[in-house]
């Protein structure tokens, strides 16, 4: 089975999470999507606006489950939530390949290209990871600026309907009592609204 991995904080996650990795799994025939939330996101040291991990795992499991055909491609691991520290993707790479789960295709978007040297152990990530990469025409990579092993990755770009849907308004929204409705599955909203998510900031109000 050929699986794409797709990491992040999904804080929260959202339909424009659902909808790139289902066009990219369709247009590079994937057959699982597998959502690892990370419990540590290295580049975002204990931001104040983080929901717990167990949180955003929950999250991750009902937003799979709320279209009827979604759990035959989506799936969610909790791969990182059991390790301490900053959640590492060549540490779970690596995980992923002792179990016999190679090899390790992980989803990026292409902002995160130029800063692919500043992750942890960015050599051996390269040897572990294949990495698949959203193309996104309001923030054209410069394949000629990176170094040769990065220019490389330029054969796993791929397509993907452009989303104006971020996890970072729907935290804003939620603190400023505004509707999340149709951002995310339903069932998403009323888990942050039950669980009092994303409202312990400056203007915090109610979903």
């Amino acid at each position: 089975m050929k699986r794409l991995c797709f990491g992040g904080s999904f804080n929260p996650i959202h339909h424009g999470h659902l909808l790139v990795a289902r066009a990219v799994a369709e247009a590079m025939d994937f057959d699982r999507v597998v959502f690892i939330p990370s419990a540590q996101p290295p580049h975002k040291p204990d931001p104040a606006d983080l929901a717990a991990a167990e949180h955003r795992l929950a999250m991750c499991h009902l937003a799979i489950k709320a279209a009827a055909d979604s759990t035959d491609l989506f799936e969610v691991s909790d791969i990182e939530l059991g390790r301490v520290g900053p959640s590492y993707t060549v540490d779970t790479a690596r995980i992923l390949t002792r179990r016999g789960l190679g090899p390790v295709y992980w989803l990026i978007g292409g902002d995160t290209v130029p800063q692919l040297p500043t992750w942890h152990e960015p050599q051996p990530l390269l040897r572990e990871v294949q990495f698949v990469i959203i193309e996104r025409p309001e923030c054209p990579i410069i394949w000629q600026a990176l170094a040769p092993e990065y220019q490389a990755l330029q054969s796993g770009v791929v397509a993907a309907p452009m989303i104006e849907i971020s996890a970072t308004d729907i935290r804003r929204r939620v603190a400023a009592g505004r509707s999340i409705d149709y951002l995310t599955p339903e069932t998403v909203v009323s888990y942050i609204r039950q669980n009092g998510l994303y409202r312990a900031m400056p203007g915090a109000g109610h979903v």
